[in-house]
């Protein structure tokens, strides 16, 4: 069952929001070369733990840290460690956190110093895909139309789309209803409504689609050892149009 939100419960939504949004961009500051992942995770967990928020990803499932950190070709839900980031890598970095019962997430995919101009292509589509479509998350279109706003981007730039994980609905759990993929046939599923708050995050592969998952039961990795970039809003359907509710 999808749960639609009250207007009192968006703003409680854009609370949490806000505190990953800004973190997220403390983050962008930190990563540079030589920074190791496991200082990013303490440093966001500090941070969402200094504005009364709880790091939503911690023990979630088993999972360890408060940020999912995959570089290069990992795509999704690396674990933060002693490796170092180096010039012209380009690092996922997905947060959630928890306030008042209500959760935020976002991601953003960043470059580390210097990087080839081709993997600034591909974090730039990949934005452009997760922006389209929030787009199109308007009362009276269906699932579908937002998932093939993500398609459209990404299959013209030549690039793989991630079909194994998707999107989901997001309130006061990680995980509700709706799945978003992000490839769809639009005019169906169901039909967008006032309420609604979705994580719309698009995963595009710079080589084929496909991905696996790793010996340590998390982190999933491209197939082809291709770099991977990840974008991710939480957004709230309301009369007015798609809010984004994980800004800083």
């Amino acid at each position: 069952m999808i749960i639609c939100k009250t207007r009192k419960e968006l703003e409680k939504m854009r609370e949490a929001g806000r505190v990953v949004g800004q973190t997220l961009a403390l983050m962008a500051r930190l990563v540079q070369p030589g920074v190791k992942t496991i200082h990013l995770d303490r440093e966001a967990e500090k941070f969402i733990r200094s504005k009364g928020a709880t790091p939503t990803f911690k023990g979630y499932r088993g999972f360890p840290a408060s940020l999912c950190v995959s570089i290069n070709e990992q795509v999704v839900h690396g674990i933060p460690s002693q490796r170092r980031l180096k010039e012209g890598d380009i690092v996922s970095i997905d947060c959630g956190a928890t306030l008042n019962g209500y959760i935020g997430d976002s991601a953003v995919t960043l470059p580390v110093g210097r990087c080839k101009s081709e993997l600034i292509a591909l974090l730039q589509t990949t934005r452009e895909a997760l922006h389209a479509a929030i787009e199109s998350a308007r009362i009276g279109h269906r699932l579908g139309d937002i998932s093939q706003a993500v398609q459209s981007v990404a299959e013209p730039a030549g690039y793989g789309i991630v079909r194994e994980y998707c999107g989901h609905g997001v309130g006061r759990q990680l995980h509700e209803a709706p799945q978003i993929p992000n490839v769809g046939i639009p005019g169906t599923g169901p039909k967008v409504t006032a309420g609604w708050t979705i994580a719309i995050e698009p995963m595009l592969n710079m080589g084929k689609s496909r991905v696996k998952e790793l010996a340590d039961g998390w982190t999933v990795v491209t197939q082809d050892g291709q770099p991977s970039a990840h974008f991710e809003h939480t957004v709230g359907v309301t009369p007015g149009g798609p809010v984004i509710l994980t800004l800083p």
